[in-house]
């Protein structure tokens, strides 16, 4: 896997929105920050354009993307949001010049489509971390934008995490891959597939019917995506849904049934996805992750 370059003081960075659209205020405590680090930002044009819920048209959107991705000047991508919208933009982009020179491409939820191309068809690392529209108002420097930070930078990040009760005890090290669960279902069966076999599977969801949590988990288990794995990793599931006549498990207990045949170790409640603490990782990167009976410990 292709390692991109860290940031240092003076480099430029880009900030586009691949998906749902967005507005100049919900993005200007995550430029302040940014330039508090000594980097220079770059909009893309087309940011606050509006097209139904999109930030643009799909030419839009990958015109802004592109040009990032080739401009020699900018070190790292930082997507603005998800939603949806990014899967519409891979067959238009060309990345022939970004694998002349890589650059880091953060972001995560929606953002999961760009991960799975990069590592899957580009062997390219990426950042899954916090994106601008959920930096804090005030500019305050929380966990989840330290952690971003160190990993930009080329810092490791350590977690030390507290155990949960359907964790599944187990010392490992594999490569990262994974993100959103709806965004993994929608590529299924398509060029941007995942290989999950010998990777730690990293998983987060928001606003899902709680039967189609478990529609996508058995599509995952049908498909042989659970069965080799190193590890899994079940982020936040937040916001789920219900039927009238209730399906009767929460998203966990939905993972821990689907997986419960599986010896490896799965960690649950993991400080990522649409939560407060939402941690960068760094997907196609080898990480260590010890589920004990103390805890879980983390190192990518």
């Amino acid at each position: 896997m292709i390692t991109p370059v860290s940031l240092k003081k003076g480099d430029k960075i880009g900030i586009v929105a691949p998906a749902r659209k967005i507005k100049k205020n919900e993005i200007e405590p995550a430029i302040k920050i940014f330039e508090s680090w000594g980097l220079k930002v770059e909009l893309g044009k087309n940011i606050f354009t509006e097209d139904r819920q999109f930030a643009g048209t799909d030419k839009q959107r990958a015109k802004d993307l592109q040009y990032m991705l080739d401009n020699p000047e900018i070190k790292a991508i930082i997507c603005a949001r998800g939603g949806y919208g990014t899967i519409r933009l891979l067959p238009l982009l060309d990345f022939a010049t970004f694998l002349k020179s890589t650059k880091w491409i953060v972001g995560y939820s929606d953002i999961t489509a760009l991960h799975v191309h990069l590592n899957q068809n580009l062997k390219v690392k990426s950042i899954h971390g916090i994106m601008p529209i959920n930096f804090p108002k005030d500019s305050f420097e929380n966990e989840s934008i330290k952690t971003l930070k160190q990993a930009l930078m080329g810092e490791k990040n350590s977690y030390q995490i507290k155990g949960h009760r359907f964790n599944k005890t187990g010392k490992v090290q594999g490569e990262l891959i994974g993100g959103n669960l709806s965004v993994l279902y929608s590529i299924a069966g398509t060029n941007y597939d995942i290989n999950t076999e010998d990777k730690i599977l990293v998983l987060e969801d928001l606003d899902e019917y709680l039967y189609h949590i478990d529609r996508m988990m058995m599509n995952l288990k049908l498909g042989g995506k659970l069965d080799k794995l190193k590890a899994l990793i079940i982020g936040g599931m937040s916001q789920m849904n219900d039927n009238q006549i209730p399906f009767g498990k929460s998203a966990y207990e939905i993972v821990c049934d689907v997986v419960q045949e599986y010896s490896y170790p799965v960690c649950y409640d993991f400080p990522l996805g649409h939560i407060d603490n939402n941690y960068s990782i760094m997907l196609g990167s080898i990480a260590e992750l010890d589920v004990n009976k103390k805890g879980v410990r983390f190192v990518n």
